[in-house]
């Protein structure tokens, strides 16, 4: 009957992980030998690792990475380009830490998505929040935000972010508005929070890609270009690549 009471109010207290393991020490003779204060560990210990593992859960769907990638499913092959120890160096999680970026750049289907979701997941692993987002999406989210008045509760949330994943950049040059808008997202986590950019233009073309406005352009390229790793992708179009694989497979 005390045990019953025991497991409800650690219910009731919301330690749910830690009431099914005190269920299972109680059916369970083996733990009768084990000490009152390791047995007390032991569910402390599954209780957090449970919320950590859900924590992570949470922030892996909230961050609606356009690939369910890993850097352990990352293609080092010899034509991408890849830096494999730089690639494992920043799954550790430290550039996030120090509030730094990442630049994937590279011809369009190398699999720039697949790195820049691959670098958010370990970020998430590693504790860290995320959000994915295409920059022609994200541009729309301002504009639709700035007329019905959520424009500052919108840059907040952007802000608050771990790691912001900005992916497509500049497919085509960002209007004035656009730009300033960039520079306003890029200045609020300078120095703050990470950020993960990829783009098909390499980054000497960047400049005249981000607007009109000369001051603005040079201000986003001052700070996208400080504390940051670059990835140069090589290689051919692995969306080619898995159309001539479907086509050469015989019919059934």
């Amino acid at each position: 009957m005390l045990n019953n009471h025991t497991t409800e109010g650690l219910k009731k207290l919301r330690l749910s992980h830690m009431a099914r393991g005190l269920t299972e020490q109680l059916r369970n003779p083996e733990y009768e030998h084990i000490p009152f204060e390791e047995r007390l560990g032991m569910l402390v210990d599954a209780e957090l690792s449970e919320r950590e593992h859900s924590r992570r859960e949470r922030n892996l769907r909230a961050a609606k990475l356009k690939e369910r990638a890993t850097v352990e499913g990352i293609d080092f092959g010899p034509r991408r380009g890849l830096d494999r120890a730089q690639v494992l160096g920043l799954a550790q999680g430290r550039w996030v830490e120090a509030a730094q970026s990442v630049l994937v750049t590279g011809a369009t289907g190398v699999g720039k998505t697949y790195v820049a979701c691959a670098l958010a997941t370990a970020a998430i692993r590693c504790g860290y929040s995320a959000l994915y987002l295409r920059a022609p999406r994200l541009f729309e989210m301002l504009e639709i935000s700035r007329a019905d008045g959520r424009y500052a509760s919108l840059m907040g949330s952007l802000a608050r972010t771990g790691v912001l994943v900005i992916d497509d950049l500049a497919l085509r040059p960002l209007s004035t508005q656009q730009a300033a808008d960039l520079l306003e997202i890029i200045e609020d986590r300078h120095s703050t929070r990470a950020m993960i950019i990829a783009s098909q233009l390499p980054v000497a073309s960047w400049h005249s890609a981000m607007g009109e406005e000369q001051t603005v352009a040079d201000a986003i390229m001052d700070r996208v270009l400080s504390r940051t790793h670059r990835i140069e992708m090589g290689g051919e179009s692995r969306r080619s690549r898995e159309v001539e694989q479907t086509d050469n497979q015989p019919s059934q």
